[in-house]
């Protein structure tokens, strides 16, 4: 981590149809997958952070995602050029726009901030709220069809990609230019770790 991690978006989602392929059919689901910045460092508006996540975020399907282990997901924009590089090789309509913030479905997007840096009970002080880090993200195929392409998971689940899922111990406010600080948990369990165990299970599947 660099000593200037910080927030560089704050986001929110409406859960909305979208269409999911899978096994040669397709179907509709609700999903708040496609985020929107609602703080962002040209415009930095405080965000209020409850136990369930941030105020205006709706989560359609909590089973896979939100509850308070899954609170608010974090992820980090130097990613972001290897994601736009995969949608052109893919040939992704649009894929000549870079995505923007959110777009990975996250709430907050970081600067100067890895999974190979965090553990699993690490404790994030980020404007007047602090979060613990739970787990990194299990993709589903609902992250194909926002990114376009049918290799988004198998992309995220390589790589280790997957940015981090966050519990909220204190309440609080989140605004773009937050400096993020962290507290280091047990340190028993690194997410790079959990990241490597599912690539190795994953390539049993493939």
């Amino acid at each position: 981590m660099t000593e200037s991690a910080r927030v560089l978006a704050v986001s929110v989602g409406t859960a909305l149809p979208l269409v999911v392929a899978g096994a040669g059919t397709e179907a509709i689901v609700r999903s708040a997958i496609r985020k929107h910045p609602l703080s962002t460092q040209l415009r930095p508006i405080a965000v209020q952070v409850h136990s369930l996540g941030l105020a205006g975020d709706e989560q359609a399907d909590r089973t896979a995602h939100g509850g308070p282990d899954r609170a608010v997901y974090l992820y980090p924009f130097e990613h972001y050029a290897w994601w736009n590089a995969l949608r052109r090789e893919a040939r992704v309509p649009e894929s000549n726009r870079p995505l923007g913030f959110g777009a990975l479905g996250e709430n907050l997007t970081v600067q100067g901030l890895f999974e190979s840096e965090l553990w699993a009970g690490d404790v994030l002080g980020i404007g007047s709220a602090l979060l613990e880090v739970a787990l990194p993200r299990l993709p589903s195929a609902k992250l194909n069809a926002a990114m376009g392409y049918g290799r988004a998971v198998r992309d995220m689940v390589q790589s280790g990609n997957t940015g981090v899922y966050l519990r909220v111990l204190k309440p609080g406010e989140i605004q773009a230019g937050d400096v993020i600080s962290v507290t280091p948990g047990p340190r028993k369990l690194s997410v790079e770790n959990i990241n490597h165990r599912r690539r190795d299970g994953w390539r049993v599947l493939f």
